[in-house]
């Protein structure tokens, strides 16, 4: 089975941790996105930055969101502590992983949102566009100590 792990900060603990568990038979890989879509600011955020903005800015984000990604990607690799392939991709992080996972068996995903009490809110916007479309089977994992039951709001008075 060939089994994917999105690495994303914050989060990618979980994954991997959850990665080890695979059995030694799974084909690994782990998938980082350098996102060039959250770089310097377009349109009337742009007046943000100054007046002197140069294209050459943008290239320097790119840049920076590349590295930081591969030392993420880096990370999760020597983490995991067994083969696995390691995919850095470029653009709109949904889109890439979701675009990943067209070439895999099983998604590793973990939750990015409020992880203080159960429901959808613990998803973030990435995540859950690629839990929405992704076309394999996804896990999703909760990093760190899940929230209980108790966290789920009361029901309408009227039920």
């Amino acid at each position: 089975m060939k089994v994917a792990g999105w690495i994303a900060a914050g989060t990618w603990p979980a994954v991997v941790q959850a990665m080890r568990r695979r059995p030694a038979s799974d084909e690994l890989v782990l998938v980082a996105v350098a996102d060039e879509s959250e770089g310097v600011p377009t349109g009337p955020l742009s007046g943000l930055m100054g007046r002197a903005r140069r294209a050459s800015d943008t290239a320097a984000v790119d840049q920076l969101s590349r590295t930081a990604a591969q030392d993420l990607l880096a990370q999760a690799v020597a983490a995991l502590g067994r083969p696995c392939e390691a995919q850095l991709r470029t653009g709109f992080t949904e889109r890439e992983v979701t675009a990943a996972a067209a070439a895999i068996d099983l998604l590793i995903v973990a939750r990015d949102g409020d992880r203080t009490r159960l429901g959808p809110r613990s998803l973030g916007r990435h995540t859950r566009f690629v839990i929405d479309h992704a076309p394999c089977t996804v896990a999703v994992v909760w990093p760190g100590e899940t929230p209980g039951l108790d966290s789920i709001p009361a029901p309408p008075p009227d039920r």
